[in-house]
């Protein structure tokens, strides 16, 4: 079967499907209605029972590709939350912390785009790591931003429907154009994409008795990932990066290694109560999906593949769907 051809572009308006409810799928819906696109959501789980949800989320490029095109996404979406976080209902502030690293060679290339970014003087590098880089980032409260960044879209006219979508295919007389924000289904949908698998990422969720506001992060720690990020009113703790792993239940073990691990670089976690444990599997890929695919009874442009900076990348990833639709 041969692709429908994309919508003149044209027409002033046309009718966008958007597969998935996650931070891709609203940005995307938010920025294609935003154009004066009509936009449909159409998924199987609610925001806040995506992945998405379980998301730390601090803007960092972890578990992503390293290219120029990535760092357009980066940078387009870091200017957005910046912008962002100057609206309070928003759940995005920004906040200084530290990126520890195992080696002065790491990649820093994120670093450029980063205002205030800075090598972290020795006396601040804990003797288990090599070096670090001070960095102030947008840290996402994702329960509160999830629920705003819905609420924009609604008020954009975007329409929610819950429901499981079998082929693309059923979407060709009730769409122009669709887009796949659909994490780990991805290569599913289109049928001609094996490469997308889970990392699978557990958290725990403290109370901030502490009053910590700094965020830290060690990929490179010796026994596991770590990182240590306070939000309005909690403290994420993590985590795992395992992948090829479906488990989406709660390991104990994995649990008291991570809690052992973050105390060992902030001991005043030691205090802080327990309030929940989380498990979401990050959709990866060894570079981001973001490009319209042929062979379907409708068009359709993929974005999917961010492993574990779907958040990172959600504003850069929404404008340049819109970009494609539009080109």
């Amino acid at each position: 079967m041969h692709s429908a051809p994309l919508p003149d572009a044209a027409q002033p308006s046309r009718k966008v499907t958007v597969i998935g409810a996650g931070v891709i799928g609203l940005s995307t819906a938010h920025e294609l209605a935003a154009a004066g696109h009509q936009v449909t959501v159409i998924a199987d789980q609610l925001p806040l029972q995506t992945v998405s949800a379980v998301a730390a989320a601090i803007w960092f490029p972890y578990h992503s590709e390293n290219s120029a095109a990535a760092d357009l996404l980066l940078a387009r979406s870091l200017a957005r939350f910046e912008e962002l976080s100057g609206i309070k209902e928003t759940g995005i502030d920004l906040r200084r912390g530290l990126n520890l690293e195992a080696s002065p060679e790491e990649d820093r290339s994120w670093a450029q785009i980063v205002a205030d970014a800075a090598e972290a003087p020795a006396e601040d590098i804990p003797r288990i790591a090599a070096a670090g880089m001070r960095a102030t980032v947008p840290v996402i409260t994702m329960p509160l931003y999830l629920s705003w960044l819905h609420e924009q879209a609604l008020a954009k006219g975007v329409k929610f429907i819950q429901r499981t979508i079998g082929s693309i295919d059923e979407l060709k007389e009730e769409a122009d154009a669709v887009v796949l924000a659909t994490g780990l289904r991805g290569g599913e949908l289109t049928g001609d994409d094996g490469t997308v698998y889970p990392i699978r990422g557990q958290v725990i969720r403290l109370a901030n008795s502490a009053g910590l506001v700094h965020w830290l992060c060690y990929d490179e720690h010796p026994q596991g990932v770590t990182y240590i990020i306070p939000r309005r009113d909690d403290i994420i703790v993590g985590g795992t990066d395992v992948a090829n792993d479906f488990n989406s239940e709660v390991d104990p073990q994995t649990a008291t290694d991570m809690l052992r691990r973050a105390i060992g670089l902030v001991p005043q976690l030691a205090g802080c109560e327990i309030l929940e444990h989380k498990v979401g599997l990050r959709p990866a890929r060894e570079t981001i999906r973001l490009e319209r695919v042929d062979g379907h009874a409708v068009p359709v442009i993929a974005a999917y593949g961010h492993g574990g900076a779907g958040v990172t990348l959600s504003w850069g990833t929404a404008q340049r769907v819109v970009e494609l639709l539009e080109t």
